[in-house]
């Protein structure tokens, strides 16, 4: 198979734009899965008929609905590589086999899984701190593991939109590009910006939350560029991650972690222990070196199929 030449760049571009609208879209098909907002004028006033995003019942909807997405987005990514093979395969498994191999599903080394800890090794040292950490002090395992993670929420938050996420815009978007041609620094750097599109949506969901006022729209508007930028620069890390490694783990894992700890918020640590706000600085640029310093060797693995 001629990977190079399976499909034109602009081919390319179209069939990403089209995972991208799959992966979104699929919330809006349910009826189940939609948002729906009181007028401004009644929001002192709770009403069954309003639905947020973290409705219990949208969050389920939505989560049938983007493991939907997700299967057809692996499933196009099958039938490009059916289509390589002439479509008469000798072997019925060839074409699933290396579906498998370009979207990394497959064991990772643990190297590239400490590397996103050691960026965040000033946040860990905050929570050292707040003992918040595992076995200290306000930490429990019914609240920061049970609930946290098993939750209807923690279950969207920390399980299902990491792995649904970095299949579609990870896995099949840079599988996409791979059979273009694409070199590894366009995939890198333009494979994130689907994934940063597809968070656009959440503008419209906070303008209905805020009172659809001009304030509201200037809310949005900042909210969803800020998004836009964090989501997109998270995804360069990660398509760097899964074409160094050839597997969709270190993405996912990744995804997970950050999710967990959130954006850094070193003023925040050093206002709450001031006695340790230079040993706080230290251990943020200790996690930035670190990071800056293990990101290539770490993350080498000699069989990728990518790099």
């Amino acid at each position: 198979m001629s990977s190079a030449t399976l499909l034109t760049t602009a081919s390319a571009h179209l069939v990403t734009v089209l995972f991208a609208c799959c992966y979104v879209g699929s919330i809006y098909v349910s009826q189940n899965a939609r948002l729906s907002f009181k007028p401004a004028a009644s929001q002192a006033r709770q009403s069954r008929y309003e639905r947020s995003r973290d409705d219990p019942d949208v969050i389920k909807a939505r989560l049938v609905s983007v493991s939907i997405a997700t299967f057809i987005c692996c499933a196009g990514v099958f039938a490009m590589m059916w289509h390589s093979l002439g479509g008469n395969m000798e072997h019925p498994s060839s074409a699933f086999d290396i579906t498998v191999a370009h979207l990394g599903f497959k064991l990772s080394p643990i190297y590239p899984l400490l590397v996103t800890p050691l960026l965040f090794l000033g946040p860990l040292y905050g929570r050292y701190l707040a003992e918040a950490l595992p076995l200290q002090r306000y930490w429990t395992f019914k609240h920061d593991v049970v609930f946290f993670f098993l939750s209807i929420r923690g279950i969207r938050n920390y399980i299902m939109a990491p792995i649904t996420e970095e299949v579609v815009f990870r896995a099949c978007v840079l599988t996409v590009y791979q059979l273009s041609g694409a070199s590894k620094t366009r995939m890198i750097f333009l494979s994130p910006i689907s994934f940063g599109a597809a968070h656009i949506h959440h503008a419209w969901d906070t303008y209905n939350r805020y009172g659809r006022t001009r304030t509201a729209a200037q809310r949005a508007v900042i909210g969803t560029l800020f998004q836009f930028a964090y989501t997109s620069m998270f995804g360069f890390y990660c398509a760097y991650l899964f074409l160094r490694t050839g597997s969709i783990i270190p993405p996912i894992v990744s995804h997970v972690f950050c999710n967990v700890m959130g954006i850094p918020q070193p003023g925040v640590e050093m206002s709450q222990t001031p006695n340790r706000k230079y040993a706080i600085a230290v251990a943020y640029s200790l996690g930035i070196l670190a990071f800056v310093g293990t990101l290539g060797p770490w993350t080498y693995v000699a069989d990728s199929l990518y790099w």
